[in-house]
């Protein structure tokens, strides 16, 4: 983890980062969150329209997480003061004059994909094309299960290098979506432009128990777990498996199969607390609420077995500062995601 003096991580801002799931940011009342050691308000204008404030007022520091909405502005609970979506203060209660500086800072926000994506960096380069293409999450062909945000008492890198290590699949979810096969078939780590991209392909093994449950196999099948990572935080866990023999691994999808992916976005609260916002997307049994029940259940179960050891992970680590450690070969994938991080933080800083 790149660290600045002082402790505190360096990191990178001028992206997008998940803020919070739609839902969690209503007409209603103001919702607050920190991101990035940054205190972070969110409301919702007439109109619907997310905004994302600094969660300070100008006057005395008050939360405005604690204030109210006002039309399409938002009310300091402390002393009244008003501010618009820009983070200027339109209005002091019993004072005509409103100062020039009273301004708060303003975010860039945007909602795609049922979550609310926060730009943390210089507003001027904010652009929306660079929000991952995570279209299945709202396409009819998919069903998408939208669990809440977990927060872990971790570094948010950690939760990337467990997404890009499936070998812990074997020894941590060995009851659930883990078998002992996995570790016997080799992992190939691809890195391009932008992405890092781990392949591994279980061939002829038995389904592990979830999903035999859900694809109700007859005999043995040829899994895939393919990982694309982007930095800073987003990965996509391309998952599933076909009938042995049916051409899986040869990109034929006519065969009985099951298809998902876990989309993680581990947004960092702090140099060690991180907002893990997830869901599942799935290709089969779409209007199954057995189904639905299972990834809302079982599957979220599976994420809370990472929690476990990442969180003692993360104590075990700050109680040992300096211990020697070793990388092996499943290594490879996570890695090659740091350097990329690494690379993006040391040019923009």
């Amino acid at each position: 983890m790149r660290r600045r003096h002082g402790g505190s991580s360096v990191f990178l801002r001028n992206c997008w980062y998940v803020g919070a799931w739609d839902r969690e940011v209503t007409r209603d009342k103001p919702f607050g969150r920190i991101l990035l050691d940054a205190p972070i308000v969110f409301y919702r204008q007439a109109d619907g329209t997310p905004v994302a404030l600094e969660d300070r007022c100008c006057h005395r520091h008050a939360q405005l997480s604690l204030g109210v909405v006002v039309g399409d502005d938002l009310r300091c609970g402390y002393h009244g003061l008003k501010f618009e979506a820009s983070g200027r203060c339109v209005e002091i209660p019993g004072q005509e004059r409103i100062p020039a500086e009273a301004r708060i800072r303003s975010y860039p926000v945007v909602a795609r994909w049922n979550w609310i994506w926060i730009w943390m960096g210089d507003p001027a380069k904010a652009d929306a094309a660079l929000i991952p293409d995570w279209w299945w999450t709202t396409h009819p062909e998919w069903a998408c299960t939208r669990p809440d945000p977990f927060h872990m008492r971790c570094h948010y890198q950690l939760i990337n290098d467990n997404v890009l290590d499936v070998t812990h699949l074997a020894y941590v979810h060995a009851t659930s979506i883990g078998s002992s096969s996995i570790a016997e078939f080799p992992v190939a780590t691809e890195r391009e432009a932008g992405k890092v991209r781990m392949t591994r392909w279980i061939i002829d093994r038995p389904a592990p128990p979830m999903y035999q449950n859900a694809g109700k196999f007859k005999g043995n099948v040829d899994r895939w777990q393919i990982v694309e990572h982007q930095p800073p935080c987003f990965s996509v866990n391309f998952a599933g498996c076909a009938a042995t023999g049916t051409g899986a691994p040869q990109g034929d999808k006519s065969g009985h199969r099951i298809d998902l992916m876990a989309l993680s976005a581990p947004t960092p609260e702090s140099d060690n607390t991180t907002h893990y916002f997830f869901c599942f997307v799935r290709g089969f049994n779409r209007d199954d609420p057995a189904t639905e029940k299972m990834f809302a259940e079982d599957f979220v179960k599976v994420f809370r077995e990472d929690v476990v050891v990442i969180e003692a992970q993360q104590r075990r680590m700050e109680a040992t500062p300096g211990a020697p450690q070793i990388s092996i070969a499943v290594d490879a994938a996570p890695m090659a995601a740091r350097r990329m991080l690494d690379e993006l933080i040391a040019k923009e800083h």
